[in-house]
């Protein structure tokens, strides 16, 4: 099966000898589902000729918003709405959570509440996931169709299904804890030190991204949701 990954940012520059960029993770994440992968940079405007390119696809986290007055953006979001009509499995994480609800009709905002750095906990179809996050946007309006299975206090509208193909998560089941500790070194000049000194502390902590990957494989897979476990 080829899952086409849709990247719509890069990771800092001081991370990818590392790391590697935003779809290495990603890549590396859903080994266990022995897909076969393609990236394009749509952040570049390198775009796919359209849904029928892979089996499934997976929008990338992004350090612009949705909102944002991009060249790039207009075209992804038609693409969005192509892939939903498809049929076939969709998959956004962060922006692309994002991205995904802006384009079949939901809001986003930057959110008036402020940060989520690092691990957070979630309710997740009934039960607690730790998961690490980053992000300071929010879908505040869903789109049509849509149902929260995943949420907390800060975050209402953290894990998403859209229909029956699409699956959309805000916090980064693909950061572990060296990305966070690299976006704190890198990338964190807009987050209140506060928040920065509980990320430091909870980079030690378990976090739980097998749950969400099984979810997101399994979305892929157009099995059901809850054979995750």
């Amino acid at each position: 099966m080829k899952i086409g990954i849709l990247q719509t940012g890069h990771a800092p520059d001081e991370l990818l000898s590392s790391e590697g960029d935003y779809d290495a993770m990603f890549r590396r994440l859903l080994a266990k589902g022995g897909f076969e992968f393609e990236t394009y940079n749509v952040v570049d405007e390198d775009y796919p000729s359209g849904p029928e390119a892979a089996d499934g696809w997976l929008i990338t986290g992004s350090r612009h918003g949705a909102y944002e007055d991009h060249p790039w953006i207009p075209p992804l979001e038609a693409l969005i709405r192509e892939i939903a009509a498809s049929g076939k499995p969709l998959v956004g994480v962060c922006f692309g959570h994002q991205i995904i609800a802006q384009a079949l009709g939901g809001k986003v905002e930057k959110f008036s509440g402020g940060w989520a750095v690092g691990r957070q906990s979630y309710i997740l179809d009934g039960r607690e996931v730790a998961v690490n996050a980053w992000h300071q946007d929010q879908v505040t309006k869903l789109p049509e169709g849509a149902r929260v299975i995943g949420t907390n206090a800060f975050c209402e509208n953290a894990v998403l299904t859209i229909g029956e193909n699409i699956l959309t998560i805000q916090p980064h089941p693909e950061f572990g804890a060296a990305v966070i500790d690299g976006l704190i070194r890198y990338r964190s000049g807009a987050v209140p030190p506060e928040l920065i000194d509980k990320a430091k502390a909870g980079l030690e902590q378990e976090t739980r991204q097998d749950i969400l990957r099984d979810m997101m494989i399994a979305q892929f897979r157009n099995e059901k949701l809850e054979a995750a476990q």
